[in-house]
């Protein structure tokens, strides 16, 4: 069978899933793109529709599973419009404005008695972060004691403050943390420097171990995003994925890519295609869940609001519902 995709957002991200969708998925074939801009809309849907009611789109008879990569603000409610219309959803991060409004979207899956979303940390696709996962699992690792990561962004606007920092950036340390070492994050530390960037978050997890994390949004050189996992046995870390590298000029050179995009185009692929393949087969895949989504949320949310206070975050969240097992 081919699975009929619309698409929410047609702005960076929503151009780069469309383009994935029309080029890279077998199974799959993009149907429908909605967007404010009725231009930008058109100039990405290929073959498909133009649609510019987001609740038309999830509704219509031609859609069979939808992509959500509209602002983040509608994250939520549209999610819902997703499961009230029985409908798959692959929402970009965050799947709510609010811990709150994501709660809402786990209510609403625990009640239809069933999972209709995945949300968007591609990282769990990412060739080297599945690596990291298998030599733990496989226990080549040991026992995991640290994990440090680094997320650094060449430029980011004025606007993108220290709390955005947590919220829309480290938010994918929270959940590459919770999925790569099985574990929960129980408190969390956060120091910077003065402005807000870069910051430093120390977490600790309900199995004591210590989670390190530099988040700079102006590094200034490039995108870059690392992670290293120390075991009692041994320690493996990601491997930044390059084509080349230029000797010249007495150097030894190799580029960073300039933005997310760039570094994770893989996995974003790799993320369609799981999400694909479960609905075509109903072969569960590794994707974050709505409960995932949840819980990025609310910590995020948590640690900012310690973070104002000069506090340190004391992070925890309600039972796991059994839908989420």
């Amino acid at each position: 069978m081919s699975v009929a995709v619309g698409v929410i957002g047609a702005g960076v991200m929503g151009s780069e899933h469309a383009r994935i969708l029309r080029e890279d998925i077998n199974g799959a074939n993009l149907v429908a793109v909605c967007d404010a801009d009725e231009k930008r809309a058109r100039a990405v849907v290929g073959q498909g529709e133009v649609f510019s009611d987001a609740s038309a789109l999830i509704h219509s008879d031609r859609v069979d599973a939808v992509l959500i990569a509209a602002p983040d603000a509608m994250h939520g409610d549209l999610v819902l419009k997703c499961i009230e219309a029985g409908k798959p959803v692959l929402c970009e991060k965050p799947l709510a404005a609010t811990a709150a409004g994501a709660f809402r979207v786990v209510e609403a899956e625990v009640k239809a008695g069933k999972r209709f979303v995945q949300v968007g940390y591609m990282r769990r696709f990412d060739p080297p972060y599945e690596e990291m996962k298998r030599l733990l699992s496989d226990g080549h690792i040991g026992k995991p004691h640290l994990l440090h990561n680094i997320h650094r962004n060449a430029v980011a606007p004025d606007w993108f403050n220290g709390p955005m920092s947590v919220t829309n950036a480290f938010v994918h340390e929270i959940d590459v943390c919770r999925w790569l070492l099985g574990s929960e994050p129980v408190l969390a530390d956060v120091r910077s420097i003065a402005g807000g960037d870069p910051l430093m978050i120390t977490i600790e997890t309900d199995k004591g171990e210590i989670v390190s994390t530099e988040v700079f949004m102006n590094c200034q050189y490039g995108y870059h995003v690392h992670a290293q996992l120390v075991g009692s046995k041994a320690t493996v870390e990601t491997v930044r994925p390059v084509l080349t590298r230029r000797n010249a000029e007495e150097q030894s050179i190799t580029s960073y890519p300039i933005n997310w995009i760039d570094r994770f185009r893989e996995a974003y692929a790799r993320q369609i295609k799981g999400w694909i393949n479960m609905i075509a087969t109903g072969a569960p895949n590794t994707g974050a869940n709505a409960w995932d989504g949840y819980v990025t949320t609310k910590m995020a949310g948590d640690i900012v609001s310690a973070m104002n206070a000069n506090k340190m975050a004391h992070l925890d969240v309600e039972a796991r519902p059994a839908i989420y097992a």
